[in-house]
């Protein structure tokens, strides 16, 4: 009785503060449901519901310090039914196996691929000897080799000859699961073509959004040829298709590929300026000045150029996000109410969480929330505190100083946990270059687009050039250094949820105990400071083999499989590319590598004629094999076919000898890897 009693204090205590707690608490839900090892069964959903509403009926009738506790548990429960309804929505065929055949569909989507290359998002797609109930909805296709008869348009119906396989899994166990992130945006298929293209339909009028979004991002790159003109159209259209692999480098080492994204900082600057524009506007016609509310009528103007914005951008889940987030803010100013408050971010996350609630296991939800939570936190601190004034002119300068550098702290760690990489000169190129974006290349944008109708829009798209051309340089300048990059290695899944919650006491918990919130995300930092690397890894194809040592993990082959490869020495926070890692790989020769791990050896026989030949290794040896093997030998053997049913393999090193963990025990059985 006594714990409760201390419960009901401490809640009572947080009294008038407890609703930006509501979207935490539905936010544990979800990440509940996708940590499950399997899908939960429909009782067990059943009994959620019934937990989630019993929880609200008992909060009725509890002690006023204990009912805000019952609530919480309410959406708890509430968030895993919403996360599995979702998943369930969204179901869509899966291809069950590789297909090499003609590939014929609807152009729906336009951007480039890791390696570079267009890439193709098809929908109404139609395969050969593939019945229509087992045909994916969208597939998505890279284009590679020769391009030369069709540039693929939006609305385009087209068919090629190309590869399409299954999503994959995560690349090791615990890694980023692309078959759940395909899941959820419906893709059944990836793969490549090295074939022309060739267009069975050209679009036909009146193609919608997307055909004006690709248009005005081609008019945009006809006025600014090169990177700038990539670039201006990836802020005003969403189209990245034009903005080379080295630009996108560039941004990220500098840490400003947060203004490639058409997230919440663009939102916000257009809302704010057109918001400026049209209050001045109409303070300065006395007469209609001192008869409207000239802050709700700008609001409202800001909020449908917002909504324009959205549409125009491609309303992609980052961008919808950014909306909502600038929506509630606006219309809390038509309300008379704080724009900017933890009960409005609050209300933006349940918003996204309830129409995508697979995002927040992505970096773009959690570094939006974070840095907008701890700009509204410290903001809120500073403006209560009134020891802290600063002249006039001075203000606007130490704003642009503590938003860049309170946004970068509080993402600095989540950027490093899904990227490997920490900018060591973010801070002074986010100084110089967000106050241009702000204001120089959003105000010249709308005046493009207001301008577009008379044919005048080149004066806008000059002067949004030059602000550009100024960030582009900015971020080469600290990219090229050679210190521009730290390199760390991938946390423990339990690092950023303990981080996350950490965080969250000591910026919304009201009184001493907050202290205890800097005390769990240090405790989150050090778990991730202390953990350990696989000591090998094993692709689940088989293709490539990295085995931990002293200099940094060695890849069995230099070239192939540079997803994998690449994807490993990221996690590995190694800056050294997959050729130089094969270097470290000694030992072997032709089709079969092999290195040492303690005792044993670890071997990659690559080849079927050297698979099936192989014979040399004894019992504490661990052999991967590309092509399938004979299997009486002594040693440990993975196959392809072991492989498929485990999934990538990873081994650690322990006293009792490699203790082995498979991608496949780590995901479960869920519906997005297709498990039955």
């Amino acid at each position: 009785m006594r714990l409760f009693a201390l419960i009901a204090a401490a809640v009572q205590g947080q009294r008038g503060h407890l609703f930006p707690w509501v979207p935490v608490c539905i936010a544990t839900g979800i990440g509940g449901y996708f940590m499950l090892p399997r899908e939960p069964h429909d009782w067990e959903l059943i009994s959620c519901g019934m937990v989630s509403v019993a929880c609200v009926l008992i909060a009725a009738r509890s002690h006023e310090g204990l009912a805000p506790v019952f609530v919480g548990l309410s959406f708890v429960a509430f968030g895993i039914v919403l996360a599995n309804f979702r998943a369930v929505h969204v179901a869509a065929p899966v291809l069950e196996f590789r297909y090499y055949g003609a590939i014929e569909g609807e152009v729906v989507g336009l951007d480039r691929s890791g390696s570079d290359k267009l890439r193709m998002t098809l929908g109404d797609v139609v395969l050969d000897n593939v019945p229509p109930t087992r045909t994916p909805h969208l597939v998505r296709v890279s284009l590679h080799g020769e391009q030369a008869y069709v540039t693929p348009m939006p609305g385009m119906r087209v068919i090629m000859a190309g590869h399409l396989s299954p999503p994959s899994g995560a690349v090791e166990p615990g890694g980023f699961d692309f078959q759940r992130h395909a899941w959820f945006q419906r893709i059944g298929a990836v793969g490549y073509t090295r074939t022309p293209v060739l267009a069975l339909q050209n679009p036909v009028s009146g193609q919608g959004v997307f055909g004006l979004r690709m248009a005005m991002s081609h008019h945009i790159q006809t006025y600014l040829p090169g990177d700038v003109g990539g670039f201006a159209a990836a802020v005003s259209t969403g189209d990245r298709s034009g903005i080379g692999r080295s630009t996108v480098d560039a941004l990220r080492g500098s840490n400003l590929a947060h203004l490639l994204a058409i997230s919440g900082l663009h939102l916000g600057l257009l809302a704010g300026f057109v918001f400026a524009v049209v209050r001045f506007g109409i303070s300065l016609v006395p007469a209609i000045g001192l008869r409207v509310s000239a802050k709700k009528i700008a609001a409202v103007t800001a909020l449908g150029a917002s909504a324009v914005y959205l549409a125009l951008s491609g309303g992609n889940v980052a961008t919808q996000r950014a909306f909502i987030m600038a929506a509630v803010a606006l219309v809390a100013v038509m309300l008379d109410r704080r724009a900017l408050s933890l009960r409005a971010v609050a209300l933006a996350a349940i918003i996204v969480m309830l129409l995508r609630p697979e995002t927040i296991l992505g970096p773009g939800f959690q570094m939006s929330f974070a840095a907008t939570t701890a700009l509204v936190a410290v903001f809120g601190v500073l403006r209560d505190h009134e020891g802290f004034r600063l002249p006039r002119w001075l203000r606007p300068v130490a704003a642009v100083f503590i938003s860049s550098l309170v946004a970068g702290l509080a993402t600095a760690p989540i950027a490093a946990a899904h990227f490997n990489v920490i900018s060591h000169y973010g801070l002074p190129a986010n100084l110089l270059a967000v106050p241009v974006m702000g204001m120089l290349v959003v105000p010249s944008a709308v005046l493009a687009l207001c301008l577009a109708p008379f044919g005048l829009e080149g004066i806008g798209l000059w002067a949004m050039g030059l602000g550009l051309e100024w960030i582009l340089t900015v971020a080469h300048v600290f990219a090229d250094r050679p210190d521009a990059r730290g390199y760390v290695l991938s946390p423990p899944g339990l690092v950023l949820p303990l981080f996350a919650m950490g965080m969250l006491v000591l910026m919304m918990w009201q009184g001493r105990l907050r202290a205890l919130g800097l005390v769990v995300a240090l405790a989150a930092l050090t778990l991730w400071q202390r953990s350990e690397r696989p000591d090998v890894l094993i692709a689940d194809t088989g293709g490539l083999v990295g085995v931990m040592t002293p200099d940094g993990r060695a890849l069995s082959k230099p070239r192939g499989a540079g997803f994998i490869a690449s994807n490993w020495l990221e996690n590995d926070g190694d800056s050294a590319d997959q050729e130089q890692a094969a270097a470290r790989f000694i030992g072997g020769s032709g089709d079969v590598s092999q290195t040492a791990i303690g005792d044993s050896r670890v071997l990659h026989v690559k080849g079927k004629t050297a698979s099936l030949a192989f014979r040399d290794c004894g019992q504490g040896d661990i052999v991967v094999f590309t092509h399938e093997a004979v299997s009486d030998l002594p040693c440990t053997v993975f196959t392809p076919s072991v492989l498929k049913s485990t999934g990538a393999i990873s081994l650690h090193a322990d006293k009792g000898g490699l203790k082995m963990k498979t991608a496949r025990e780590v995901s479960g059985l869920r519906l997005w890897n297709q498990a039955k």
